[in-house]
C-alpha cells in the first residue's frame, strides 16, 4: 500500500511538472532558464548571442508571468465568490494559456530554455492567494491582478523597444494589445469591489 501511495505522489508531482504548474521543488526554474540561457549565449560567443541573451531574458520573465497568471486565474477559478471575477479568472486561463503556448513554441525555435514553473515569489504568491477564501480572496485576487499587469504591460512595452528577434518581436506586438485589456479589466473590478 505504501508503494502503491508513493508512486501515486510521485506519479502526480512529474505530471504537474510536466504541465509547468506549481510543484513543491526547491529548485527555481527561471533561475534555471536563465542560467542555460547564459550558458548556450557564452558558448556561442559572439554579439549576437549577446542580443539573443537578452531576448531570452524577455522570454523567460515572460514566461514566468504569464504560468502564474493561469495559476493563480484557477485557483480564482474555484474560490471567487463573484462572478464577474470568476469570468475574468476564466478569459485569464484562455488567453494566458495561449500566449504561453505560443511563447513556447518561439522560445524551442530560437534554442531559448523556459521556466517549467512559476519562480518562488510567484509560488508564494499563490500559496498566500490560496488561503483566502470569500470577498477577501476576490479583493487579493484582483488586486494581484492589477499589480502582475502593470509590471507585464512594462515588461512588453520595454521589449518592444529593446528585442531584436523579429519574431519574438512579432510576439510581443500581438501579446500586448491583450495584456493592457486585461490590465484595464482588472482596475474596472477593483474599482467595484
Amino acid at each position: 500500500m505504501k508503494i502503491t501511495s508513493t508512486f501515486l505522489t510521485l506519479a502526480t508531482m512529474a505530471m504537474l511538472w510536466g504541465c509547468g504548474s506549481k510543484t513543491t521543488e526547491t529548485t527555481d526554474t527561471t533561475e534555471f532558464a536563465d542560467s542555460s540561457n547564459e550558458a548556450s549565449a557564452d558558448n556561442a560567443g559572439t554579439e549576437s548571442a549577446a542580443v539573443a541573451e537578452d531576448d531570452a531574458e524577455f522570454a523567460v520573465e515572460a514566461a514566468n508571468g504569464g504560468m502564474a497568471e493561469v495559476a493563480l486565474s484557477k485557483i480564482a477559478e474555484e474560490k471567487a465568490t463573484d462572478p464577474k471575477v470568476k469570468e475574468f479568472a476564466a478569459q485569464m486561463i484562455t488567453d494566458h494559456s495561449k500566449a504561453n503556448d505560443e511563447l513556447k513554441t518561439l522560445a524551442a525555435s530560437k534554442n531559448i530554455t523556459l521556466p517549467s514553473a512559476p519562480n518562488e515569489e510567484k509560488q508564494k504568491a499563490a500559496a498566500d492567494l490560496g488561503g483566502k477564501n470569500g470577498s477577501d480572496f476576490d479583493e487579493a485576487y484582483i488586486s494581484q491582478m492589477k499589480k502582475d499587469h502593470e509590471k507585464t504591460v512594462k515588461l512588453f512595452e520595454d521589449a518592444q523597444k529593446e528585442v531584436k528577434d523579429a519574431e519574438l518581436k512579432a510576439f510581443i506586438d500581438k501579446t500586448l494589445p491583450v495584456i493592457k485589456a486585461h490590465a484595464e479589466h482588472a482596475k474596472s473590478l477593483d474599482k467595484t469591489k
